[in-house]
């Protein structure tokens, strides 16, 4: 039988031990965890360029911002343990206007918080062309700062024309660091099939590339949603649907 003296430096001894143990495991719930996996980096690049009117980008804000608070693109976010998302206005060869920094969604709240952050964002530039070249090479960069190493590195390019200032697409892809980057293209259509045709032999580029339309700008937010959805889910989208 023990002596109360080694029971009571036993207790001690456990009492220690359990608290130690509930603060690391409260540190790792309230800091980053870098062991976990990181589902997706994804950039968003919205079209500010002269051919978007004010109508059309207060459009491309609400829709971006409605469609990353939506019940589905919430619970998508959820079910892959949340990703890293940033995004930028762009127009010019150096028109680039970031959005919303770098954040971690999560959750509803962090999405909520993501898309009121996106929607209140004032427009940087009005009177440029499109020079979706360089638009690209910034997306690059953002992509190179990224907060962690996610497992898939996608980019978003939102527009509603050509190329036609500065460098075109394959000039940035050369330029820049686009390895295991997938770019994707959500393209206001209008009655005119060049931009779809452009972005698909110029524009989208990587592992699962592909383009989203929209048939107007008041199309924007349900085509958003869309390629949310498949960005999020990658390759397994077809199976949660």
């Amino acid at each position: 039988m023990q002596s109360p003296e080694r029971s009571a430096s036993f207790l001690l001894r456990s009492l220690a031990a359990g608290r130690l143990l509930c603060l690391v495991t409260a540190l790792l719930f309230l800091l980053p965890n870098p062991a976990r996996a990181c589902s997706l980096a994804l950039v968003l690049a919205m079209d500010g360029s002269a051919s978007v009117d004010a109508r059309e980008h207060a459009l491309q804000l609400n829709g971006l911002a409605d469609a990353l608070r939506d019940p589905d693109v919430v619970q998508a976010i959820e079910a892959v343990g949340g990703i890293w998302v940033t995004s930028f206005e762009w127009s010019g060869r150096y028109q680039q206007l970031q959005q919303l920094g770098w954040s971690h969604l999560t959750d509803l709240q962090s999405a909520a918080v993501a898309a009121e952050t996106i929607r209140r964002s004032p427009r940087g530039y009005t009177e440029f062309p499109t020079a979706i070249g360089y638009a690209l090479g910034h997306a690059a960069v953002q992509l190179g700062a990224a907060p962690q190493p996610c497992a898939r590195k996608v980019i978003d390019v939102a527009g509603d024309g050509i190329n036609n200032d500065g460098f075109g697409p394959a000039s940035a892809y050369k330029a820049f660091d686009f390895e295991g980057v997938t770019v994707n293209g959500l393209v206001i259509a209008g009655p005119d099939a060049a931009p779809v045709r452009y972005y698909r032999a110029n524009v989208i580029r990587g592992p699962g590339a592909f383009i989203e339309t929209a048939a107007t700008y008041r199309d924007y937010a349900a085509a958003m949603k869309r390629k949310l959805l498949r960005e999020i889910f990658g390759n397994g989208y077809a199976s949660v649907r």
